[in-house]
């Protein structure tokens, strides 16, 4: 009898030794429309000369178009053809190409490459 229960017990306990576990996933989807903007930048650029460089703060370059000037921000990077950014101080007459978005009183200097 003691056999008999001991057996029961094993092929009861047994399957549950064996079973699998498994993971479930929810999704929360949203059904309702919410408003979008979108925001387009263009970056352009103005190559010239320098005329007047005031580390971190301004640069003012002679292009074809005339005399244009930039105010610098932090993010602002000066950098050489290659990449590499310039620890000197630009000085005038040197070639640079001025990587900006916005216009008039709102550009924001994002890069300056300097040119051999």
């Amino acid at each position: 009898m003691k056999k008999t229960i001991v057996a029961l017990a094993c092929a009861l306990i047994a399957p549950l030794g064996f079973a699998q576990t498994g993971t479930t996933t929810t999704k929360q989807t949203a059904t309702g429309t919410q408003p979008t903007t979108a925001t387009e930048t263009t970056t352009t650029y103005t190559a010239g000369t320098v005329s007047t460089y005031t580390p971190g703060k301004t640069i003012v370059v002679q292009s074809n178009l005339g005399p244009a000037s930039f105010v610098l921000g932090t993010t602002t990077r000066i950098v050489d053809g290659a990449g590499h950014v310039v620890t000197a101080a630009l000085t005038p007459g040197q070639r640079v190409r001025v990587y900006y978005t916005g216009t008039g009183n709102t550009r924001a200097v994002e890069r300056v490459i300097v040119g051999d």
